[in-house]
Parts: C-alpha cells; structure tokens; sequence
C-alpha cells in the first residue's frame, strides 16, 4: 500500500473510531499536494461505502490564521450526505474527538460553473442561495496539533454541519456585511462579520470555484457551499446547547449529545 493510500486509511479508520493519530505532516515534508492525494484516498473510501457528497467546505479563511499555518490560501474539504444534521438539530460526540463550532454563510449552487474562466460576477450569477448555518469541526489528528498538510489531509477538519431553512439572495443581502453572534448554553462565546472570512464569503467561494475548474472538477448545481468562520471556534462538549444569530436569518439551534 502507497503511504498516501495508508494514511487516508488511517485518516478513514480514525473517523470510524474516534480515536485520534499522531500528527501526519512530517511524513509527507507538510507538502499541500500530497495532502489533497491523502484527502482523496479518505474521501474515495466514504465514497464506497454509500455516502454521498453534497458540496464543499471552505477552510482557513482567515488571514490571520494563514498567517499562523504559514500559508497564502485556504483549503477545502467535501461535504456528504452523512454529515447534514440540519432535519434533527442534535450532534452526536459518541465519535468525535475534540469537536468546535463555527458560525457562517453557506452558499447553494443554482447552476453549474463549466467554465475555467470563473469571474466575481460568473461566481455570483451562479449562487440562488445564501443560508445561515453552524459548521461542527474535529481533528482526528491528536490534540488539533495540526500544520496546513494535517488538516487537509484530514477533509479540512469537516464532521457536520446544520443549514438553517430561510434564505436570502445575493440581491437581497452582502455577504461581507452579515453579522453573527454564537451562543454556548445561553452565553456569547463568539461573534463576528463577513468581513472575517478572507474580507468577504463571496471572495472564499470564488477561489473555490477557480480551484476546483483547474483540477477538472467543477462545482454544479445543487452543490452547498460552507464558506468559511465569521469569528472564533467555540469548543464544545455533550449536553451543550448552541445558538446561532446572523442577521437577517432565522435562529439555528444545535444540540449536543
């Protein structure tokens, strides 16, 4: 077995678990490449046993956190079937490892982007929907002691998330100026604006939209599109109770179990 084809494995094994593995960078020199190879490896394995992608998830879209990793760019993950717990509300930690909750704009595909040429305005023309939802990240990588390489390999750290059932289009609101506030068990624990996600969402998205056409695998329609934190992480544990405010948008509600 390639080392790539192991460490997805390993990657796979320990999302079953939920138990962690040793940081993975050091084996691959932190390289980005080897670790989007690893994602695949892990995400071809989900693939066969039935579940089904639904859309992308944008991560490290805060220049402040690139700057921390080391990198220029965010990443990105894929988005399944399994993952959705918006029909329940309720988040299971029976195989998590160190969950967190994130706070931000979610963007549905209306049509397809074929071209290689995505500008601003081909990128907006294309998104029918913006949604509110809560975004639950985990590293199966002990300690969330992670460099870029870790949480890319790892399905930029992706377990869940919750997309709220109102929403709004781009002419109706800017996705820069939307304002969100998290709440832990009645308390504000994060809150923030557009303006934390690489200066706007829509600037995320677009960088996903050009880098999925240069790898020949474009964005279609239907796809969700989680575009990345409006502020801070918030731990969280079992019997939490999560509150999301973005204004403009119906309160979600998650709860931990």
């Amino acid at each position: 077995m390639s080392l790539h084809k192991d460490l997805g494995k390993q990657l796979f094994d320990s999302l079953n678990s939920g138990q962690s593995i040793a940081p993975l960078r050091d084996q691959i020199n932190n390289d980005i490449d080897a670790a989007y190879d690893i994602q695949k490896e892990l995400v071809a394995l989900r693939k066969a046993r039935g579940e089904k992608v639904v859309g992308k998830k944008i991560g490290l879209t805060s220049f402040a956190v690139q700057e921390q990793l080391g990198v220029d760019q965010p990443d990105y993950g894929i988005l399944f079937d399994t993952m959705d717990v918006s029909s329940s509300g309720i988040f299971n930690t029976s195989k998590a490892i160190l969950p967190k909750v994130e706070g931000e704009l979610t963007f549905v595909l209306g049509k397809d982007i074929t071209t290689k040429d995505i500008t601003m305005d081909l990128l907006m023309e294309s998104i029918s929907e913006i949604r509110a939802s809560i975004e639950i990240v985990d590293s199966r990588v002990e300690g969330w002691n992670i460099r870029i390489s870790d949480t890319i390999a790892d399905n930029a750290s992706g377990s869940h998330f919750i997309i709220g059932k109102d929403y709004k289009t781009l002419k109706e609101m800017d996705p820069s100026k939307a304002t969100m506030r998290l709440f832990k068990n009645g308390e504000l624990c994060s809150e923030g604006t557009g303006m934390a996600c690489m200066d706007n969402p829509l600037n995320a998205g677009l960088w996903l939209a050009q880098k999925m056409a240069d790898q020949g695998e474009p964005l279609t329609k239907g796809e969700i599109l989680l575009s990345g934190a409006l502020g801070p992480m918030v731990p969280v544990q079992q019997d939490d109770e999560i509150r999301l405010e973005i204004e403009g948008f119906e309160t979600i509600a998650l709860q931990i179990t």
